[in-house]
């Protein structure tokens, strides 16, 4: 949509579209934050929310997803606030979502639709466009009836009955035809990602892999342990592309620092399912640090949301250090802390400030030193290049020169301790 001008020919702000939300009272759910986090959601995607309808069930009504009284006061909403979208917190069945918007006469969307549009407007690169635009064509295959139906609808439906159905069918063969191009492409970067982290592993050098909720400072982290400049803002889904940087900590221990596309609560499967390629990026790390909105009060939910998804990966056995940001803005301190105490290796922080950042340094490269090789080689006087790397990057027990060789003993990071090898005389 084209700004709107002014009198005087200068721009005004787009209008953003004026949405009501829909949410079920399950007392067995946290509704309430569910709620709260699609409304952060509509903001991310444009929207203007100028009301919000809840009802108290278990689960949702088969036909109308919300109860037959519902829909009529739902409707009376939508006159008052002149709105002309109905967003759904939760996912409804192309069957809901056509009687809903047949006796609404609004365009309606559900927590799924609204991630995948917001992802499809976040998405940068080439690959993370293809594998939006997958989940989009799977997630629209089985409404494409409701679409043609509701233009049926507009237009009286003369001449477009039988057409109409055709069209349809083409319409349905044209997606699956092109679900099943993006799939052989997506099966492209997923073999292709494959062959890279199998190129890092014959390089040896340990991958990082940053991981949590969206909007939780991930990016933020990335840009401070490495310049990344990788795009940061104040709402979910800020960034979707994956971005890995090569980072030398202060003691000299070099990593490769990945940051992934951030989770939330009931992450639309087709997105897991595309995304698989990048998500995986955290089942091949050596180290994950798992970020935390600690000024989030639904911290505690997030953290078992993250958890959820990487047991969904096999990344869930993964050495991982909690780290808890944003703790400038946490009323009480001091009950994150001890909450924290649960697990084995947790920091605290405020990427924004670089406040906790030489902590988290010190707490990464703990956790890699721990997974460090023993050296126990004789080396050439042409590989002392190789001791002083140890010196700087490793741990040296002992060294002895004798003759034409040194000896060398101590423990080194994966990568170093297989060049020593390669080098050791026998």
């Amino acid at each position: 949509m084209a700004p709107i001008t002014t009198h005087d020919g200068k721009p005004t702000a787009t209008p953003k579209q004026r949405v009501v939300l829909v949410a079920l009272e399950d007392p067995e759910a946290a509704w309430e934050e569910s709620l709260e986090e699609l409304e952060q959601l509509a903001d991310t995607a444009g929207a203007q929310v100028v009301a919000t309808l809840t009802q108290r069930r278990e689960k949702p009504d088969s036909h109308t997803y919300i109860g037959k009284g519902k829909v009529e006061e739902l409707r009376e909403v939508i006159e008052r606030g002149d709105a002309t979208l109905v967003i759904i917190d939760g996912e409804t069945y192309p069957a809901q979502q056509r009687n809903l918007e047949k006796s609404l006469d609004v365009q309606l969307l559900d927590r799924t639709g609204l991630i995948l549009d917001i992802f499809a407007r976040r998405a940068r690169t080439a690959e993370g466009k293809l594998q939006v635009e997958l989940a989009q064509l799977e997630y629209l295959l089985p409404r494409l009836t409701n679409m043609w139906s509701h233009l049926s609808r507009i237009r009286g439906g003369i001449g477009l009955r039988g057409p109409g159905e055709t069209q349809l069918e083409v319409d349905r063969r044209r997606v699956r035809e092109r679900i099943g191009l993006l799939k052989t492409k997506v099966d492209e970067i997923r073999h292709r990602r494959e062959v890279q982290r199998n190129q890092r592993a014959q390089s040896q050098i340990p991958l990082v892999s940053l991981v949590g909720y969206t909007n939780a400072g991930k990016s933020t982290l990335l840009n401070a342990l490495s310049d990344a400049g990788v795009f940061v803002e104040d709402k979910l889904f800020a960034t979707l592309d994956p971005t890995t940087r090569d980072v030398t900590f202060p003691n000299g221990t070099r990593a490769l620092v990945s940051d992934t596309v951030g989770f939330i609560r009931n992450l639309p499967t087709q997105l897991v399912a595309a995304f698989r390629a990048t998500l995986e990026e955290a089942r091949s790390a050596e180290l994950l640090v798992h970020v935390v909105d600690a000024a989030n009060p639904a911290w505690v939910e997030q953290v078992d949301t993250v958890n959820s998804v990487l047991a969904d990966l096999q990344a869930a056995d993964k050495p991982t250090i909690m780290a808890f940001n944003k703790m400038d803005a946490v009323a009480e301190p001091e009950l994150v802390r001890h909450l924290a105490l649960r697990y084995p290796y947790a920091v605290f922080l405020t990427a924004k400030t670089g406040d906790g950042i030489p902590a988290l340094e010190e707490e990464i490269v703990t956790v890699l030193r721990a997974r460090w090789e023993t050296v126990d080689a004789d080396l050439p006087l042409s590989a002392t290049e190789l001791v002083a790397e140890l010196h700087g990057r490793g741990e040296v027990l002992d060294e002895e020169y004798v003759d034409s060789r040194v000896h060398v003993r101590g423990r080194a990071p994966a990568d170093l301790a297989a060049r020593i090898a390669r080098r050791a005389l026998p």
